[in-house]
């Protein structure tokens, strides 16, 4: 099993159970084997209530004892014992599992078994997880959520490396940490794939913020991605044994010197005594720390008696001895104070006495995030990481003139040629890119127009810069929405690669108004037709402005075998939202 060790609509929030019993009776699970019913019979309670829970492994210990003290006390739901069952389940693969019973898909997860059990309880690392899963699956709602623990995410980092550049004395920021990584090649940076790891998300998260709005800072992010890219690994574990094993000049020289971890990782890494140790660097701005959300999932509160007893469950969590057993497991308690026996690493914020007894804080460590904001670094992630083959499709309809007041009065064209250069830059050299540009009778009676053919950026990227100029509205032009789409889903299709992702990225304005074309049911039609489940192509569509018809988009991209609609009703946005429409599977209406 994968350890994990700290490790999308938007405004989702957790709501509380609302279900308290009088009296719980919790047996407990260790290492796989149950305490049975036999052992609670002389405490009054009968029958038995069966309670899975899944937690992130380094919650594992604590959330045991925890429980195991609510057995010795002898408890009950209504006279009947509760047998509780706790497995630790890495984030990533737990967050895969429900996806797949929601059937929908993560970005950057694969599908780990066919198979795989949907717990009562799940403790993932991160409320990133549910926020993403949300997004995805409207019929996700799992509720209490409140956080148990919290982990800062940290910049790991040799010992030897961070005295180098003033660690502890300097304070340091994101904004230091991106120069040092994009001048000069003395800080080689790796990171957790962000799609599978709640650190690096948090990570990328806190280097997006720190990145001012400049040309110039832009680009400077961007290199910052690619030197983190360069040192990326898709479990921690390989991570961890890329950093230093020596004191040797060489070795501090060729390993992994930063990368974005939780603290918890640095405490359990220099738990080992390391030749080598790692320092933990607390930078400003501060990441969303892991905050380990207790997810009652969403078949629980069907049944009363469960409900009652995963309240329970939560609350023997919230007594005082709880924070120091996450404490000997290098965890906080969920409002950041330390319980007793914690290993404060040097710089870390001080592990404060801990008071009479915690409080849930319901993910405050991942206040103000939403999916959009993630989906928009997971986007970024994924066209310097992903190797991608995109046909941008580009209205230039009359109405692609009009005025975006939040963008100083620039024309909706000049807005989508910003998002369209800053998404151009951001593409790795693996990704194959064309253009085209549609409004009526661009190409004789076709309402399309290639610009560029797919072509590789290796070879194409100053013609693909250049063609973005094309993008100006035709006087009097309307819109030939329902021909392009189709014609640009049959062209993707027609050159398909294997171990690519092959997407249509349309934009546009409005609504079709090309009175010599196809017809809606036709399209619908014709797209069914060529559906290739041996060749996908994924079918966005970004509405510009508040004159598209969302339920007219969305019927376009349902025809498809996979993709979806992004609004952007603020056009100045378009940027945001095009980064989201990379990085999320099923596509949402904004």
């Amino acid at each position: 099993m994968e350890r994990v060790s700290g490790r999308h609509r938007r405004n989702f929030s957790l709501k509380g159970a609302g279900v308290v019993a009088s009296a719980m009776a919790i047996v407990v699970v260790l290492a796989g084997s149950w305490f049975g019913y036999q052992q609670l019979a002389d405490k009054g309670c009968s029958g038995g209530i069966a309670l899975s829970v899944a937690a992130a492994p380094e919650m594992v210990p604590a959330v045991q004892q925890a429980a195991k003290r609510w057995s010795d006390a002898g408890a009950e739901v209504n006279g009947t014992c509760v047998n509780v069952n706790v497995s630790g389940v890495s984030p990533a693969s737990m967050a895969s599992t429900i996806a797949l019973k929601h059937r929908v898909t993560l970005s950057g997860l694969g599908a780990v078994s066919k198979d795989g059990t949907v717990p009562d309880v799940w403790i993932p690392d991160s409320t990133t997880w549910l926020l993403r899963l949300r997004s995805e699956a409207s019929g996700f709602q799992p509720t209490d959520g409140k956080s148990l623990a919290q982990s800062p995410v940290v910049i790991a980092m040799p010992q030897p490396v961070a005295e180098k550049i003033g660690w502890p004395d300097r304070k340091l920021g994101w904004a230091d940490l991106v120069k040092q990584m994009t001048t000069g090649n003395s800080l080689r940076t790796g990171i957790v794939d962000p799609n599978r790891d709640a650190a690096g998300l948090a990570g990328l998260l806190a280097l997006g913020g720190a990145a001012g709005t400049s040309a110039q800072a832009k680009a400077q992010q961007v290199g910052a991605l690619r030197s983190l890219a360069l040192g990326s690994s898709s479990l921690r574990e390989d991570l961890l044994e890329k950093f230093p094993r020596s004191e040797d000049a060489a070795d501090l020289t060729t390993a992994i010197s930063a990368a974005p971890l939780s603290e918890e990782d640095v405490i359990s890494y220099n738990a080992d005594k390391p030749v080598v140790p790692l320092a933990a660097l607390y930078l400003d701005p501060k990441p969303p720390a892991l905050d380990y959300p207790y997810a009652v999932m969403p078949e629980v509160g069907i049944d009363l008696n469960k409900s009652a007893a995963a309240t329970g469950l939560r609350q023997a969590m919230e007594q005082p001895a709880f924070r120091d057993e996450l404490a000997r497991v290098g965890l906080r308690g969920p409002d950041g104070v330390a319980g007793a026996g914690f290993a404060n690493p040097t710089g870390g914020p001080k592990p404060s006495a801990a008071p009479a007894a915690a409080t849930g804080t319901e993910g405050a460590a991942a206040a103000g995030l939403d999916a959009g904001s993630i989906n928009q670094v997971l986007g970024s992630w994924a066209a310097i990481t992903q190797p991608g083959r995109v046909l941008a499709v580009f209205d230039v309809s009359g109405s692609m003139a009009d005025k975006v007041p939040t963008a100083d009065n620039q024309s909706r064209a000049a807005v989508t040629r910003t998002a369209a250069t800053q998404g151009l830059k951001l593409f790795d050299n693996e990704w194959a890119v064309g253009t085209w540009i549609f409004s009526t009778e661009m190409n004789g009676k076709l309402p399309y127009k290639e610009i560029v053919p797919i072509s590789p950026l290796t070879s194409a990227r100053s013609e693909l810069e250049a063609s973005i100029s094309k993008i100006t509205p035709k006087a009097g032009g309307a819109t030939g929405l329902y021909d392009t789409a189709l014609a640009a889903y049959k062209k993707v299709q027609e050159d398909w690669q294997p171990g690519r992702v092959n997407s249509v990225i349309l934009f546009t304005d409005g609504k079709n108004s090309n009175d010599d074309g196809l017809k809606l049911p036709a399209l619908v039609t014709e797209l069914k037709k060529a559906n290739d489940a041996k060749r996908p192509v994924r079918m966005v569509i970004i509405g510009i402005g508040n004159e598209v018809d969302a339920n007219e988009l969305e019927t376009i991209t349902n025809a498809t075998s996979s993709g979806g609609v992004f609004i952007a009703e603020d056009p100045a946005k378009i940027s945001d939202i095009f980064l989201e429409a990379i990085a999320s599977r099923s596509g949402a209406a904004r």
